[in-house]
């Protein structure tokens, strides 16, 4: 049996959806590569982004590092290794980094051996919402590219978010296609997050795609329960792919923020921030109060939103399979949003090529 040529790269490709498939993402920007929660004090993991690995640790202080993730002596990786106090130690021979990936120590040294210096990649680290977010690209541009401002996420009177985070083996793109065409609520019909969606605009502006949707919100059997349709208007919801992350926004009470890791053209780590200003008490006209509302969204993950989230990986994954198959098939494509993202993530991954070729 003949093998099944492998999917063309960026500069074979033939067609808008063909580049989409092969695309990065412009490392000069903020990533969420990770929850606080999952690393503790003391413990090293190896995040990636665009098949680069890297050493992101939890220093005993509880301050979060990110070095290139390999040792300069024999080039393993540091993520093997483990962490004393603020460095992070080489599991080989215990060659110790320090936070900017300056050597601070190497043992052969203090026992009479000559070795040189050495230094490795160190990448800028905040962490907010949550999430341990990372700068892969230009250190200099760190400061001028900004997390994203989620206000109803901080304060004191800041809503309930609990993140749900996983690790999809689908192309970035293919998520980002998923989560803003709102044509495929068929796949949806068991929980009816949305229904009847009709697209009513869609713009781009820079980087960015504005779009909105007539379409019933939260009509689900159980979701129904909790939303206030008499108070809340749930027939619109507006949209925006605010490269390269992507949210949704429902008369200002029902939002969500999607961040997206790509690790390679198959596979994609996943940030879903839904949050909601408040919720209703099932078959009474009484806001859930306030100090329930995080263990309210923990239970609606897990029984709710993880389950839904969980239809549209197996369906980005099917895609996934089947472009691998097929991606010379002739593209069809109906929703002229999804076309409209893809041109924009085309376009950035272009003008990244050209800075980085224009920096040799």
């Amino acid at each position: 049996m003949n093998a099944v040529p492998a999917p063309p790269s960026f500069e074979e490709a033939s067609n808008l959806r063909q580049q989409v498939r092969a695309t990065g993402l412009d490392p000069d920007y903020w990533y969420a590569v990770e929850e606080v929660r999952r690393i503790k004090p003391g413990t090293v993991i190896e995040v990636i982004f665009w098949k680069r690995s890297i050493a992101l640790y939890r220093a005993t202080d509880g301050s979060f590092h990110a070095l290139e993730n390999r040792c300069a002596h024999r080039q393993i990786k540091l993520s093997l290794g483990e962490v004393q106090g603020c460095r992070l130690v080489c599991a080989y021979h215990g060659w110790q980094y320090d936070e900017h990936g300056r050597r601070a120590d190497i043992p052969q040294v203090r026992t009479g051996g000559s070795l040189p210096k050495p230094s490795i990649r160190s990448y800028p680290v905040k962490v907010r919402y949550g999430l341990v977010w990372l700068f892969p690209g230009n250190p200099e541009r760190a400061q001028d590219r900004q997390i994203p401002d989620i206000p109803e996420l901080e304060g004191s009177a800041r809503w309930a978010c609990v993140p749900l985070t996983f690790t999809w083996s689908a192309h970035h793109s293919m998520v980002i296609d998923n989560v803003s065409d709102f044509t495929h609520a068929h796949l949806h019909r068991r929980y009816r997050p949305f229904d009847g969606a009709t697209l009513t605009s869609c713009e781009t502006i820079g980087d960015d795609v504005h779009l909105s949707y007539d379409t019933e919100v939260g009509r689900g059997p159980i979701s129904r329960r909790f939303v206030d349709h008499k108070k809340l208007n749930t027939n619109h919801m507006d949209l925006c792919y605010q490269y390269p992350y992507q949210w949704s926004n429902t008369d200002d009470a029902i939002k969500h923020w999607l961040f997206v890791l790509p690790i390679d053209e198959r596979t994609t780590r996943v940030f879903f921030l839904f949050y909601f200003k408040s919720l209703k008490i099932p078959f009474l006209p009484v806001r859930i109060p306030r100090f329930m509302m995080t263990t309210v969204m923990k239970i609606s993950n897990r029984m709710l939103i993880g389950p839904l989230l969980d239809q549209d990986r197996c369906a980005v994954e099917a895609e996934q399979l089947g472009y691998e198959r097929y991606w010379d098939a002739r593209p069809i494509e109906f929703n002229p949003v999804v076309k409209a993202f893809q041109n924009v993530i085309v376009r950035k991954w272009r003008e990244y090529l050209a800075r980085e070729e224009d920096m040799r």
